[in-house]
């Protein structure tokens, strides 16, 4: 399996570079994953197509205002950091540019030293691990310095923090949104409650997998890196009452997607636990927890693209994308959905 097999032709106008006005007003493209059936729908119609024996799983996690530019308190070399994961304390995981101009015990000044951090160790592709040093709350610090990590492709100033946030986000540590659940709004999801939809939440918290390309030829080659994950009791009960009733399980976006799938391969049940994942999902997968998808349309030769093609079939996907640009579909972040049932 080649990483070139999943390559499509995108023209740059139909990456989305803001949010539409109103979340739920984005399109839907409906795809029958066994027929490759599609229908255009627009996203607040996804309850017509949700029923009471569903359980919708959504991922709670909080994008940090994680992207930093500081200083070399040196020689004033200006360096950027992307704050990806907390390994322990103050200690994280970053990605830096220029990573070269950096080395051990390198003090970087942020905000007239509001901040700092002091680089610990170099690891390859531009990761450092540093510790940040600050008085008070560094949540709060990070949201008067910090910038929200939007991907390399969005050109365009955000202007409203909130909405690279779901309505639902809670628990801080993500470098990047679950962005299929961008689409919800409290008053959808409310609907969908009285409908007689059960929703659930897991947390994995976005880190360097999603600002990683594949790299390789052989996808089977591809080493993912690692996420840390959660979930609930309460949660966990609620899915393995409706794996045992033969209820749907519909994953809200990749990363709840591979949460779910993790622990059920880990487990072989829905249990409370915590952890970190590395899973990568790619066609011949055999799937373990989850029913259907909703998710957004993602980067030609990416790991998302790859766990989609193996929830459907990659010659599916493959057209279903076609049909999404012949009809001038919003990609990526702040694109329009897709739900894969």
């Amino acid at each position: 399996m080649k990483t070139a097999d999943f390559d499509y032709n995108l023209p740059e106008e139909l990456i989305a570079q803001t949010p539409l006005k109103k979340r739920d007003e984005s399109r839907l493209m409906i795809l029958d994953k066994k027929s490759g059936e599609i229908t255009h729908e627009v996203f607040h119609n996804i309850i017509s197509y949700l029923d009471q024996n569903d359980v919708l799983v959504i991922n709670d996690t909080k994008v940090i205002p994680a992207r930093l530019i500081g200083q070399k308190e040196d020689t004033h070399a200006v360096i950027e950091l992307l704050l990806l994961s907390n390994i322990e304390g103050d200690i994280y995981r970053c990605l830096a540019k220029p990573g070269k101009r950096l080395h051990i015990d390198t003090i970087i000044s942020f905000g007239d030293g509001q901040l700092k951090a002091q680089v610990l160790s170099k690891k390859e592709d531009g990761i450092v691990e540093v510790k940040l040093i600050y008085k008070g709350i560094l949540m709060e610090i990070l949201d008067s310095l910090g910038q929200m990590p939007l991907p390399p492709y969005i050109h365009e100033k955000l202007e409203d923090k909130n909405r690279y946030q779901t309505v639902y986000a809670k628990n801080s540590g993500s470098a990047a949104a679950p962005t299929a659940g961008l689409h919800f709004t409290e008053e959808l999801l409310k609907k969908i409650k009285d409908k007689g939809v059960q929703i659930v939440s897991i947390t994995l918290h976005v880190g360097l997998g999603t600002f990683r390309p594949v790299n390789v030829e052989d996808v089977t080659k591809h080493v993912m890196h690692s996420e840390y994950y959660s979930m609930s009791k309460e949660t966990a009960q609620i899915l393995n009452k409706a794996k045992k009733n033969n209820k749907r399980i519909i994953s809200v976006g990749t990363t709840t997607t591979r949460t779910l799938e993790t622990i059920m391969t880990k487990y072989h049940t829905f249990k409370e636990c915590s952890g970190n994942t590395n899973i990568f999902i790619y066609p011949g997968y055999e799937w373990k927890a989850i029913d259907a998808l909703i998710t957004n349309f993602h980067l030609p030769k990416s790991t998302l693209l790859m766990l989609v093609s193996a929830l459907a079939s990659k010659d599916i996907i493959l057209k279903a994308y076609a049909e999404a640009v012949a009809q001038k579909y919003r990609f990526f972040s702040f694109g329009d959905a897709m739900f894969i049932k």
